[in-house]
C-alpha cells in the first residue's frame, strides 16, 4: 500500500475524500456529494464465501467497496468489479491503486445486461451483487442521476442481474446478493427461473424488535433444493451503538 499520505492525496479530486476500510490498512476514495457505500455492502462482503484460488465478479460495483473488502477478508485469486458509470469506476480504479492491488483486482466499465458477453460464459466461481433496490413502483427516484441509477432500476432489473450472474458462473458456482426484504418473493421467483439454488438466507434487522430491512442470499448453480435459514443479524443494541457482530464485520 501506499506508505506515503501525501502521494494517496494526490490522487483525490477536490470533492473526494479516503475513508478507512478497517482492514489490512485498506482505504478507500468516496465523492460526499454523490451516492456513497452504505452497510449493505459491508454485510455482503462479510456473509459471502470465497475459497482460496477462487475468481469473483462483483456486478455493479460502484466504487470498488466488495471486491477490495473480499480481497482483504478472503484467500481468493482474484476479483473483477463491473460497473456501468465511468465516474465510479474512475474512482474505483483509483482506490485500487492506492491500496496497490492492481495485481488482484480489474474494474472494467460496462453494462450488467451484457455481462457474459464481456466476460464469457461460467467464467467465475463466485458472483457477487449490491443491486438497486427499487424499480419505478417503489418511491421517487432521487433527481441526482448516480444516486438514482443506484437505486433505482434504471439501467438493469433484478432479473438482469441474477440472468447474468447465472451466465457467468461456472457449474455449482456460487451468487451472493444483497437486497431488500419486500421484493423476496420476487427474487426467489427469479432465481428459480435461472436454476439459481437458494442455499443460505440471513435478515437484517435495525433493532431486535424492529422488522428486517435487508436480506442476504447465497444461491448455488444447479443446486438442489435445501434452504438454510440462518439467525437474523441484529444491527444495533441501542441507538448509535452497534451489535458486536456488526463491529466485526466491519472489522473494528
Amino acid at each position: 500500500m501506499m506508505t506515503n499520505m501525501d502521494e494517496a492525496k494526490g490522487l483525490l479530486k477536490p470533492e473526494e475524500r479516503l475513508d478507512s476500510l478497517h482492514r489490512k490498512n485498506y482505504q478507500i476514495i468516496q465523492n460526499v456529494n454523490k451516492f456513497c457505500f452504505g452497510m449493505d455492502a459491508v454485510l455482503l462482503s462479510g456473509f459471502a464465501r470465497v475459497n482460496p484460488g477462487e475468481r469473483v465478479l462483483d456486478l455493479g460495483t460502484g466504487t470498488g467497496i466488495i471486491p477490495i473488502l473480499l480481497e482483504a477478508k478472503t484467500e481468493g485469486k482474484h476479483f473483477t468489479g463491473l460497473e456501468i458509470q465511468a465516474e465510479s469506476a474512475d474512482m474505483a480504479k483509483r482506490s485500487i491503486r492506492i491500496n496497490h492491488l492492481e495485481d488482484k483486482i480489474d474494474i472494467v466499465v460496462g453494462d450488467i445486461k451484457e455481462a457474459s458477453s464481456v466476460f464469457g460464459l461460467a467464467s467465475f466461481d463466485v458472483v457477487t451483487s449490491n443491486p438497486p433496490y427499487m424499480n419505478y413502483h417503489h418511491g421517487l427516484v432521487n433527481p441526482d442521476q448516480a444516486k438514482a441509477i443506484a437505486r433505482h432500476e434504471i439501467l438493469c432489473t433484478l432479473e438482469d442481474v441474477i440472468r447474468e450472474a447465472c451466465r457467468v458462473l461456472k457449474p455449482n458456482g456460487r451468487f451472493y446478493m444483497v437486497h431488500r426484504p419486500f421484493r423476496l418473493v420476487e427474487i426467489l421467483n427469479t432465481l428459480s427461473t435461472y436454476k439459481l439454488e437458494p442455499k443460505r438466507l440471513k435478515l437484517v434487522h435495525p433493532y431486535v424488535d424492529k422488522e428486517p430491512n435487508m436480506v442476504l442470499i447465497e444461491c448455488l448453480k444447479g443446486g438442489r433444493s435445501r434452504l438454510t435459514v440462518e439467525a437474523p443479524l441484529i444491527v444495533y443494541q441501542k441507538p448509535n451503538v452497534y451489535t458486536d457482530e456488526i463491529y466485526d464485520i466491519y472489522g473494528y
